[in-house]
């Protein structure tokens, strides 16, 4: 587990998010315009019914707030394009600009998102799909811009990028299908698919729209509601194209440092009390939620009311699970009640390496789990127990005497060569 120290803020929570405004966030940020201008622009060399496209940038003000403005001039000859159309341009565009395996991969996992979304929605195979506003010469011109703009920022190399929840305002609004409400059946499916947190309003007005989202949950590591501890370097404000009463239509970034030198994630806890179940019950419990996708689980014996011995049962989820794995919980308890708070957790990078270890003239590879500081140093070095089981019975040794031998040839090891293997 790789842990930046670098950190990128995307504030959604008020505006939405779009592909022209997140654009003019990161050029906001100070990335190299006339590179990333050039990259949009591209596109019209690669896909067919598109004769000219003009990408200009200019400075705006939402509610006396200042920010970028990207707006486009295109001139186009299509009603509708295949998505395997549309992808093979971006296949294109993106192999004639200078950016990383990463920032390519990024691209594509974005389009695919998009005709994913398109898939389920309309209820069809990526063959018979034909796509309508996400078809247009924007779409890749926004995937393509925003990818080179991370590309400058060093984002596929070591950041980390957070979201508050996407606001998606409301209201009904006018599309190729006909009237729709907002958030858009294809804005509202991508979301779904990341489980991916958006909130309603502020406006009536649609405020997310399918490529801002495509781009926003391929680029996000962990949403929050409030910003991480950091210390902030730069902030960088994209407008939208509407300038709304009610609040100012930008979307804003923030690039920073964590303060603390250890990196953390968000996780969420479940627990309930029992006091009336038996011990088959809450141990088939504990195996189940586990299988289920829990990453931890504990059982606490308390004095529970009246007296009586019970105890605690506490689940350590992502936020995705919360929902599912509460009610596995409560179905396989019969609890009338499961708390549910998130919590903040620091955790030291983990990786696993292969070790050679030989045992009474048996050579054999053990996996070891290596967890290290942020300067690389190693601080914990622990074989999984199944491969020491393994070697156990097999020689006869006591497990721990095996544990031991393993640590201490590991702790031998530079951290370079141990992540060699």
């Amino acid at each position: 587990m790789n842990s930046p120290s670098r950190v990128m803020v995307v504030d959604c929570q008020l505006a939405g998010i779009s592909g022209d405004m997140t654009i003019g966030a990161l050029l906001d940020l100070g990335v190299d315009e006339v590179k990333i201008v050039e990259a949009m622009e591209s596109v019209k060399d690669h896909l067919k019914g598109c004769s000219r496209f003009k990408v200009n940038v200019t400075p705006v003000y939402r509610r006396g707030f200042r920010a970028k403005r990207v707006n486009v001039e295109a001139e186009e000859t299509f009603k509708d394009r295949k998505a395997s159309a549309l992808k093979e341009a971006l296949v294109n565009s993106i192999e004639h600009v200078d950016v990383s395996k990463g920032a390519q991969t990024f691209a594509l996992d974005c389009i695919d998102t998009l005709i994913e979304a398109e898939t389920r929605v309309h209820g069809r195979e990526v063959e018979e799909i034909h796509l309508h506003e996400i078809g247009s010469a924007d779409t890749l011109a926004d995937i393509l811009g925003v990818t080179v703009a991370l590309e400058e920022l060093g984002f596929f190399k070591d950041l980390k990028c957070y979201s508050t929840p996407v606001a998606v305002g409301g209201g009904l609004f006018k599309f190729s299908h006909g009237i729709t409400q907002s958030p858009a059946p294809i804005t509202a499916e991508i979301l779904r698919m990341k489980a991916f947190p958006m909130v309603g309003g502020p406006v009536k007005a649609e405020l997310a729209t399918p490529t801002g989202v495509a781009l926003l949950v391929n680029m996000v590591r962990q949403v929050v509601e409030f910003y991480p501890a950091m210390k902030p370097q730069i902030i960088g404000y994209g407008a939208g194209a509407k300038d709304f009463e009610e609040s100012p239509n930008v979307l804003r970034i923030t690039l920073g440092t964590l303060l603390t030198p250890l990196p953390s994630d968000e996780v969420y806890v479940l627990e309930t009390n029992l006091d009336d179940i038996t011990g088959e019950v809450i141990g088939y419990t504990l195996e189940k939620m586990l299988s289920e996708g829990a990453k931890d689980v504990s059982i606490i014996p308390i004095i529970a009311k009246k007296n009586r011995p019970g105890h605690i049962v506490k689940a350590i989820v992502d936020y995705g699970d919360v929902d599912r794995l509460t009610r596995v919980l409560i179905e396989e308890t019969g609890t009338l009640g499961v708390r549910v708070y998130p919590c903040k957790r620091h955790i030291l990078t983990r990786r696993n390496v292969q070790v050679e270890v030989q045992v009474e003239g048996l050579r054999e590879n053990v996996d070891v789990k290596v967890a290290t500081d942020p300067d690389g140093n190693i601080l914990q070095v622990k074989p999984e127990y199944d491969d020491v089981k393994r070697l156990a019975e097999k020689t006869g040794r006591p497990l721990k005497a095996l544990i031991d031998q393993i640590v201490e040839k590991a702790r031998k090891i530079s951290f370079d060569e141990l992540s060699k293997n």
